[in-house]
């Protein structure tokens, strides 16, 4: 939700720069003023929901994501080639080609919701982006978690096939 909120937000803001005819029949600045507004505000909700998450996810004992997205960017390199080799068992084997088939959506110019509509031809595009980077994060940040438990555990790489608890 943080990152639909972002980019909600970008869509408002940058409509309210480079935007000067109406918008499907109203005036650019509603439409973009109405943007921000709604982004910024599902932005904040989606903060307020992941603390939450997390803060339930620790009570209860489950493991949560780690690391920062450059971390997590360096370690999806690593998570595809355990996932291959079958010495992290946490991910399903199916996860990256669903990953591989958001891309190719993205990139492909055949969409769902035609790009040609006005704000909505490009909702389905962001939720998959959406989808696919906030499925990356948590799978890499999840990894990332087990990489540091096997450490403090003393644990040599490629010797563990999951069970850590993530449950998919």
């Amino acid at each position: 939700m943080v990152y639909f909120g972002g980019f909600l937000g970008l869509i408002g803001l940058l409509t309210l720069i480079f935007r000067d005819g109406d918008v499907a029949g109203m005036p650019a600045v509603a439409v973009g003023g109405g943007l921000l507004v709604l982004g910024v505000a599902v932005g904040a909700f989606g903060v307020v929901r992941r603390r939450r998450v997390r803060r339930r996810k620790i009570a209860a004992g489950e493991p949560v994501p780690v690391g920062d997205v450059f971390q997590r960017a360096r370690a999806l390199p690593r998570l595809l080639r355990d996932v291959r080799q079958g010495t992290y068992a946490d991910l399903p084997k199916n996860r990256p080609f669903i990953w591989v088939l958001a891309l190719v959506y993205l990139i492909s110019p055949i969409d769902i919701l035609p790009d040609l509509l006005p704000v909505i031809g490009v909702t389905d595009d962001a939720g998959v982006a959406v989808w696919l980077l906030t499925s990356v994060s948590t799978a890499t940040g999840l990894y990332l978690n087990r990489e540091r438990e096997r450490q403090r555990q003393g644990i040599p790489r490629g010797r563990d096939l999951g069970g850590g608890g993530a449950s998919r």
